[in-house]
């Protein structure tokens, strides 16, 4: 399709965007974790409340 030393690509222009520190991609790493855990934590937690305010109500 393109004849020799005809047509190069362009290069992609470097990211200016620095990386993360390695403090930073601690903390990053820090905020998932709760995250997940809270992920698990939270449901149960609103179906007792949920389950404890029924019960105040008289329904369970």
């Amino acid at each position: 399709m393109y004849f020799e030393g005809g047509w190069t690509p362009p290069q992609e222009p470097p990211s200016g965007k620095p990386g993360f520190t390695k403090r930073q991609e601690q903390v990053f790493v820090g905020i998932i974790a709760v995250n997940a855990v809270f992920l698990l934590v939270a449901p149960i937690g609103g179906a007792t409340v949920i389950h404890a305010i029924l019960a105040l109500l008289g329904y369970g």
